[in-house]
């Protein structure tokens, strides 16, 4: 007794033979031609039969996988057709934020061309980061070309100044005190480092800043999202959002970088300052 293979095969058989006889039936005669019209006749009859056959083969072929994949087919187990999709083109980041500095304030536009591009390509990595891991209250976060710790979210028209900063200090960073309405919280992050987040409230107290800070290699690290002081809107973000940013390895990526390959100048103390 033949398998069902031999049978689909018989059937795949007849059908191409089947096609090719009625394509072929539906040509003209041939006339009584002579020598090279009589012999391109025959080559024309003898490619529509092989373009049709190879058409009713894919048909059929189609067919077959399609049974075996139907209850009771014999199949040993599921046939799995993957037809992979083009790759979705990436976004490019947003344009930077053009400030101007201040009288006797440089920008990053007074750095050395090599730099400069350094900086804006960390700058491009750190808000794509920043993006994708603060809440959806911060709006859309961009660079600016006045300094590499220096970005800005937008949201519903309000901007919150946002600064991500990497400092080489030879100075520890002060833990958060709660003084002056000032709001603390902590936590360790990977590799056991403690991290202070709190709330700040600025400039007549009626609005608040939130931060996040902690020592990383010889750096001081620093996230904050300072309020949106024209329409006397606060930070959007809570200390406790902030500490789940410091614990992400994405952040911690940034961070490393940062520290690796410095791009701010070190931090420090004056005397009796």
């Amino acid at each position: 007794m033949g398998t069902n293979e031999d049978t689909a095969d018989a059937r795949t058989a007849l059908l191409v033979r089947e096609a090719m006889d009625r394509a072929t039936a539906e040509l003209p005669a041939l006339m009584d031609l002579a020598g090279p019209a009589r012999a391109e006749g025959r080559r024309r009859k003898a490619r529509v039969r092989v373009a049709i056959g190879a058409g009713v083969l894919a048909v059929a072929t189609l067919g077959a996988v399609t049974a075996s994949l139907l209850p009771g087919s014999g199949s040993q187990g599921p046939v799995e057709v993957v037809v992979a999709a083009p790759p979705s083109p990436s976004a490019p980041p947003p344009q930077p934020l053009h400030i101007e500095p201040t009288p006797g304030e440089s920008s990053m536009a007074d750095l050395p061309a090599g730099e400069r591009t350094r900086q804006e390509n960390f700058q491009d990595r750190a808000v794509g980061v920043l993006q994708s891991l603060l809440p959806a209250t911060v709006g859309t976060v961009q660079r600016t070309d006045l300094k590499v710790n220096f970005y800005r979210a937008t949201k519903d028209g309000k901007a919150f100044p946002l600064i991500f900063s990497v400092r080489p200090s030879s100075e520890q960073p002060q833990p958060c005190q709660e003084v002056r309405g000032r709001v603390c919280a902590k936590a360790t992050l990977p590799g056991g480092i403690e991290a202070h987040a709190s709330t700040i409230p600025t400039g007549n107290g009626a609005v608040n800043e939130t931060e996040v800070s902690f020592r990383y290699g010889t750096c001081n690290v620093r996230l904050s999202v300072l309020p949106h002081e024209a329409s006397n809107t606060s930070s959007p973000v809570s200390p406790a959002q902030l500490l789940e940013v410091a614990k992400a390895p994405a952040f911690l990526d940034l961070v490393r970088t940062a520290q690796a390959q410095p791009m701010e100048e070190e931090q420090r103390s004056i005397p009796g300052g």
